[in-house]
């Protein structure tokens, strides 16, 4: 499979494995992905086993140049969202 996997098509991959109604796999697919984000809005990591973890970081202001013209500018703290595969994961796609 090439190019990128949608919302809609793991809703057409849960109606087909699962047997529900298009609209319920929607649902559900909608629903799983609400609390991960819920979760990870609440300051909360995500972990899904065999698969990997969301983590959120908090970052510290820090001093940044401008690669065009060298002056120093700040860069203000931030929270950021890393996603480590798990090891599983990591082994199917090299395994390809």
């Amino acid at each position: 499979m090439n190019g990128t996997l949608t919302r809609a098509d793991l809703a057409d991959i849960v109606h087909r494995r699962l047997g529900v109604s298009r609209a319920e796999s929607a649902s559900l697919v909608e629903r799983v992905l609400f609390h991960m984000c819920h979760g990870l809005s609440e300051g909360e990591n995500v972990k899904i086993s065999g698969f990997g973890t969301f983590i959120l970081r908090d970052k510290g202001q820090r001093i940044g140049r401008n690669p065009k013209t060298g002056v120093e500018v700040p860069i203000a703290p931030r929270r950021v969202m890393t996603f480590r595969a798990s090891q599983i994961m990591r082994d199917r796609i090299t395994k390809g």
